[in-house]
């Protein structure tokens, strides 16, 4: 994927460069009203393990990173190769600007070149507002665990939820549209 340019934003793969800023966002992002672990780095070393350059995409606007939507299969099986598992966090100075969903637009564009057919996503059911966002993008909710975490003195429901990419987009691993071998 190359760059996609609005305005002033940039929406382009993670760069090594991008480390120091994408640790210090998660830092500033995951807190216990929206994770139920808070993000803690050891090194920058630590965190490349974990998102090694490539597997965000980041969003740029006049040099200043601005938010990331991260991808990646959520199994090592062949037989899930099919799905990315997605975490989007924009900077809060950023938030409600159309930054997310610009994000989000470019996280299916890029799934559906790679013949990727379905996304999903873990949210915690007290994250109303991101919920919100997400159905507003076009995610379902497809289940969730109930009372899954004890967070700040009350038990909170992990919730996930999928966005199945249209047919017309998608791709197969041998660059055909999906509808062609469809009888």
């Amino acid at each position: 994927m190359g760059q996609i340019k609005g305005d002033r934003l940039v929406i382009r793969p993670s760069e090594m460069k991008d480390a120091r800023d994408l640790i210090t966002l998660d830092h500033m992002i995951w807190t216990e009203d929206i994770t139920p672990g808070r993000l803690s780095w050891c090194s920058r070393e630590d965190y490349l393990l974990h998102a090694p350059p490539g597997s965000q995409l980041v969003a740029v606007e006049e040099g200043k990173l601005c938010g990331y939507v991260g991808f990646g299969h959520p199994t090592g099986m062949e037989s899930n190769r099919h799905v990315f598992e997605i975490n989007i966090a924009v900077h809060p100075s950023c938030q409600r600007s159309g930054i997310g969903w610009k994000l989000i637009e470019a996280i299916k564009r890029f799934a559906a070149d790679k013949g990727i057919r379905k996304l999903r996503l873990r949210v915690l059911s007290c994250n109303v507002a991101a919920i919100s966002f997400y159905r507003k993008c076009g995610f379902q909710e497809e289940g969730r665990l109930m009372e899954e975490f004890y967070l700040g003195g009350r038990y909170v429901d992990e919730v996930f939820m999928h966005f199945l990419l249209p047919r017309s987009i998608r791709k197969d691993e041998r660059g055909n549209n999906d509808e062609d071998h469809f009888a």
